[in-house]
């Protein structure tokens, strides 16, 4: 059962962490009948920037869009770590992609550091999916919602030459967020 679950999604622009925030409040208002807000902040550039996109997602109404403390971080670059592991709700979880991300032990979280963009590399080959695969580990590490939530709006979302890729890259995310748990 959703409570209130709040969350961050940190990176640089242009790796996708808006849109994967967006599919994620969507697969929760569409399709899990459960409450979300999203909104986004983009850095300096568009593309290179730290971005930053929060969620929150609850059974009860939401009276306020901001994320102070989330109760899930992800961070997909150094800068992003840097930047907001401090705001992390205590015993919060943060999840950190392995190739762009040293963490410190000093975060009070359950830490994931997952080799997500490798992943993707080794077995998609293309890195636009990356945003996808670290949906897939938040969904599989958080169960708010369900993976065939994220499917429906990916059907929606996504063009139909490249869904396959994104459902691929899904699944690896699932894997590695199960394999993690």
């Amino acid at each position: 059962m959703v409570e209130r679950t709040r969350f961050v999604f940190s990176g640089s622009g242009g790796q996708g962490v808006i849109t994967a925030a967006i599919i994620l409040a969507e697969a929760a208002v569409l399709y899990e009948n459960l409450n979300a807000v999203q909104t986004q902040d983009y850095g300096a550039a568009a593309r290179g920037g730290t971005t930053r996109s929060e969620v929150i997602i609850s059974d009860s109404e939401i009276f306020f869009p901001k994320v102070n403390q989330p109760n899930v971080l992800v961070c997909l670059t150094q800068e992003a770590y840097n930047k907001f592991s401090r705001i992390l709700r205590p015993g919060g979880l943060l999840i950190t992609d392995t190739r762009y991300v040293q963490t410190e032990r000093t975060v009070d979280a359950v830490q994931k550091a997952l080799p997500m963009y490798q992943t993707v590399m080794d077995r998609i080959g293309k890195p636009i999916v990356f945003n996808i695969c670290m949906l897939g580990a938040v969904t599989a590490l958080t169960g708010v919602v369900r993976p065939e939530s994220i499917v429906e709006v990916l059907k929606v979302r996504i063009s139909e030459n490249v869904l396959k890729m994104n459902r691929q890259a899904l699944d690896i995310g699932l894997e590695l967020g199960v394999a993690a748990a």
